[in-house]
Order: C-alpha cells, then structure tokens, then sequence
C-alpha cells in the first residue's frame, strides 16, 4: 500500500502529539511493507507568524495533492485579537473547505482503565460506544450572510441548508450503521427551527434507503441530557454543523478526556484527520500532553484512506492495552496514590509502537 500524507502539526502540542502519530504510522508502514510517504507544512498560528496568512498556498497545494492530511491543532491566545477571518482557525475553516469533506467521523468510546477519570457513574458509561457523524460545511459556520456591525452593536450569522447537503452526509451515517449495530439517532431542533424541519424531513427520506437501519430522532437539548445519562443507548448520532460541535465534545466527558478522541472528515477531494482536543498552549512543550487522540487519528487514516484493517485495529488494541497496564499520560492521573505509570508524551508513543508490534507480529 502506498499512501501520501501530509502533515500540518499546527501550533501549541500540535507538533508533539502529531510525531508520536507519524512515529506509529511509520512503524506500520514498516511492519507491513506499506510506503507511507509524509509531507511537512504549516497552518494555523505558526503560519501566521511565518507566512503571515493561516493557511498558506503551498500548504493547501500540498494538502490537494496528498491522499490524506493529518493535522495537529491549531490556536493560541496571542492571537485572539485579531479578527476572525485572521486567526489560526480561519485555516482549519478554510482547509477544510477546499478539501470538500462534508462528514466529519468523532468516535465517542468509554475505556474501562478510565471511568474514574469520568464524573459519570462507570455503570452509566462502561460500554458505551457513539460514533457522531457531524455535517461539516453547512449551518451557522458557512451561512452567509454573516457580519459583525460594532457601529450599530449587532451581529448575525446564517443557518442554511439544503435538502442535497443533508442527504449526503445522512447517506454516510446510515452506511456507517450497516456495519455497526444498525442504530441511528438524527438530532435537530425540529420544534423552532426551519433548517432542522428540513434536515428531519431529508434524513427520514433517506432513511428508506437503509431498512435495516432503526432511526430515531432527539431535539438537540434533550440530546445533550441524553448523552449524559444513557450514552449506551447510542450508535451513530447523526448532526448538522453547530450541534454537532457541541454535543461531541460533551461526549469527551465519557472517554475522561478530550486527548484520547479522535476525528476524521471525509467525502471530499481529500480526508482530513485530526484529534478532537485543541491546541493547549499552557502545556506546550512540556512533553506531558496526551497522544492517544493523536495516535488513534492515525487508526483512522489506515482505516478510512488505506483501507487497512487490521493494521487500524491494531493501534487501537495497543492503546487499550497500554491503559489496561496502568500507563497514563498526567491528564488521566487522579490523585497522588494512584499506582499508575507517568509517561511523558515520546514515552506514550513508544510504548504504543512496541504494543502494535507484537500485536501485527503474533497476527
């Protein structure tokens, strides 16, 4: 197998997370005679500072040209000053739009070694296994007309959808669940808002086209009690733009922690794969962030852009694995007797590698 991938490690522990994942990836590649071949640009702040734009043209030239870009974070607070259409996540926004995905995939799953991390109860959330697949270039983020009139005190953003916008990433929900335990639950405001009752009706058309897919509907707020509650009760979770945002980094309070969650958006030119958590400019560069969402974002490359299997599950295995020995980043250590293992960030990742090793190697 032979796969391009282009690397924007962004800003804050963008670039640490994102060599531990390009660290396994090579060791797959590796194991397996795979060619992974790997590209280095910027986006986000660090562009900023030394391109003076969030993305620049060679990084998306680069990105277009790869079979799959894998992205650290983007963000800090130096730039928070600057206006929106200045600031690193202008880039994500931008890339992310030129590349066309449309789904973006945010796998939610409770780990066993780490209910305690949780404020939920183990029994609410051991097991619980959601798979949000978010529409990714519609809504309140894209609508226009939008704009900030600071003269007049006002502001507005726009909630648009159409029925073909709705039906393709619904499309991809439902092929989802066929090979997942055939559960969809679509999520909207039907009640107060237009663009939802358009969103219900096309996901209910489309949901014909799946008739072995059970499909359920929940208002967003009711969603978000849900989710909390009774998280096992879902499978794929099906959202526009905004809902989607919110209610899957709600769910990080399943996992413990927003480090061991990672994403993947796909349907367009080009699939883009990130962890779900930020930037984290006040532990950059202290070799203590998390790389799991980073590690496990590459399971999803191998998966989604490879077509590799075995090789994806096998980096999930090994960060399980890892956990079930009692190895922890500091994120996932609660009070000082804990009896875990502290690991630093190159500690995890190689800890990881060895792990997926023996699992490929005794396949």
């Amino acid at each position: 197998m032979k796969l391009k991938i282009l690397v924007t490690a962004g800003d804050g522990i963008g670039p640490e997370v994102t060599n531990e994942a390009v660290a396994v990836l090579k060791e797959i590649a590796a194991l397996g005679g795979h060619t992974f071949e790997f590209d280095y640009k910027r986006i986000g702040g660090i562009a900023i500072t030394t391109d003076g734009t969030p993305l620049p043209k060679d990084t998306l030239d680069a990105a277009l040209a790869s079979d799959a870009v894998l992205l650290g974070a983007v963000g800090g607070n130096e730039f928070n000053s600057l206006p929106p259409d200045k600031r690193p996540e202008a880039g994500l926004l931008a890339i992310r739009a030129a590349l066309g995905g449309f789904a973006n995939l945010r796998p939610c799953f409770s780990f066993k070694e780490l209910t305690s991390n949780s404020p939920l109860r183990p029994e609410v959330i051991d097991g619980a296994d959601i798979l949000f697949v978010r529409e990714l270039l519609g809504g309140l983020y894209f609508g226009a007309p939008r704009e900030w009139n600071k003269e007049k005190g006002e502001a507005f953003n726009t909630m648009r959808y159409t029925r073909d916008e709705v039906a393709r990433v619904a499309r991809i929900a439902f092929k989802l669940a066929q090979n997942r335990r055939k559960k969809l639950c679509s999520v909207d405001k039907a009640n107060v808002l237009e663009t939802s009752q358009l969103w219900r009706a096309s996901v209910n058309e489309i949901a014909s086209e799946f008739p072995d897919v059970t499909v359920e509907h929940q208002y967003v707020d009711a969603m978000a009690m849900h989710l909390m509650n009774r998280p096992k009760d879902f499978d794929v979770v099906l959202t526009e733009n905004l809902f989607g945002d919110i209610l899957s980094d709600e769910s990080g309070v399943i996992t413990g922690s927003l480090g061991m969650l990672p994403s993947a958006t796909i349907g367009g030119k080009v699939n883009l794969y990130e962890p779900i958590h930020g930037s984290a400019p006040d532990i950059a560069g202290k070799g203590i962030a998390n790389p799991c969402g980073a590690i496990l974002t590459g399971a999803l490359i191998l998966r989604h852009s490879a077509g590799l299997e075995a090789e994806a599950g096998a980096i999930e295995t090994a960060v399980r694995k890892m956990l079930e020995q009692g190895y922890r980043t500091p994120d996932l250590v609660r009070g000082k007797d804990h009896g875990y293992t502290v690991l630093s960030t190159p500690e995890v990742g190689a800890k990881v590698r060895e792990m997926v090793k023996t699992i490929l190697v005794n396949a």
